[in-house]
């Protein structure tokens, strides 16, 4: 008997210690080692994305240029993408430079280059300025050798150009103005005429939209792109009010404008709602064309209409 309970007692150790063993196991967490992986995998990158940067404003800024930097508009070319007031100022101190050296180089104007460039990349957010640095929706073309990205524009899977760096798109955006033919009228206008150079490239067929001049022009003067045109050509900058001077483009006053249907200049008491029904056209028609978000207007502001 007592050879049994030692045996019986020598027995029961081992039996704790696997005890021991089989529950500490699952104490080694196996998803710790698959999170490590996936936070170090890298994650594409554009170079030519732009961080938004609420304190980023050019240095002359004017009282016309919008209160806040938090006022969102809708840019739409090769995408449409909604922006906020401080990142299209942030992407016109980051590229501004670029775009009056290539105004002294090749004779496009800093106010068509950087006008084109917000409205085509989205203000450097658009898919294909991030994935390609393409930052004016140039396409491919039968002469391109480069490297290449797909995406959907006018039609299914098209060949866009892509690029190292975003001033190589500035650069190739020049040289593709400059080599093309039906361009060729835009380089007999003055290098300051942003109006005839935007009526221009929409004429030549550089975009399908039917309000792309429109919008160019609607930029340049918002943001006040003109006068890095006056920098680089040693003249004074002009006082424009932003989207007065569009009233020009089709009439030699506002009431004419008025009545010819194109435009209208907000009045006390006007809405959205009513001037779509004074002309006869829809709240959506009236916010694609003007860029707008929302139904707000302000007395005074320029709406195109047709």
């Amino acid at each position: 008997m007592i050879l049994i309970f030692a045996v019986g007692c020598g027995s029961s150790r081992p039996v704790v210690r696997t005890t021991q063993t089989v529950s500490y196991t699952p104490k080694v967490d196996p998803r710790k080692t698959k999170k490590a992986t996936t936070t170090t995998t890298p994650k594409p990158t554009g170079v030519g994305k732009v961080t938004p940067n609420t304190n980023s404003k050019p240095k002359d800024n004017s009282d016309n240029l919008p209160a806040s930097n938090q006022n969102t508009e809708v840019l739409e070319a090769t995408t449409a993408v909604k922006v906020t007031t401080a990142m299209v100022l942030a992407y016109i101190d980051a590229y501004k430079e670029i775009a009056k050296n290539d105004m002294k180089e090749h004779g496009v104007p800093a106010s068509i280059t950087l006008g084109q460039g917000i409205l085509e990349s989205g203000a450097g957010t658009g898919p294909l300025s991030v994935q390609a640095n393409n930052h004016f929706g140039i396409k491919c073309h039968k002469e391109w050798t480069g490297p290449s990205v797909s995406y959907d524009d006018d039609a299914v899977g098209e060949c866009f150009r892509k690029y190292p760096h975003p001033h190589e798109s500035f650069k190739d955006h020049s040289l593709f103005l400059v080599t093309r033919e039906r361009y060729a009228s835009l380089f007999k206008l003055e290098l300051d005429d942003y109006i005839g150079w935007s009526q221009g490239l929409k004429a030549a067929g550089y975009a399908t939209d039917p309000a792309y001049s429109t919008k160019l022009i609607t930029l340049i003067e918002k943001y006040q792109l003109y006068r890095y045109d006056a920098e680089v050509l040693g003249k004074p900058i002009p006082q424009i009010n932003p989207y007065k001077e569009a009233l020009a483009v089709n009439s030699t006053s506002s009431s004419a404008s008025k009545s010819n249907g194109n435009l209208h200049v907000v009045e006390k008491g006007d809405t959205l709602f009513s001037i779509a029904r004074k002309y006869g056209v829809t709240v959506d028609d009236l916010k694609r064309k003007n860029n707008l978000i929302d139904t707000a207007i302000s007395i005074g502001q320029t709406l195109f209409i047709n």
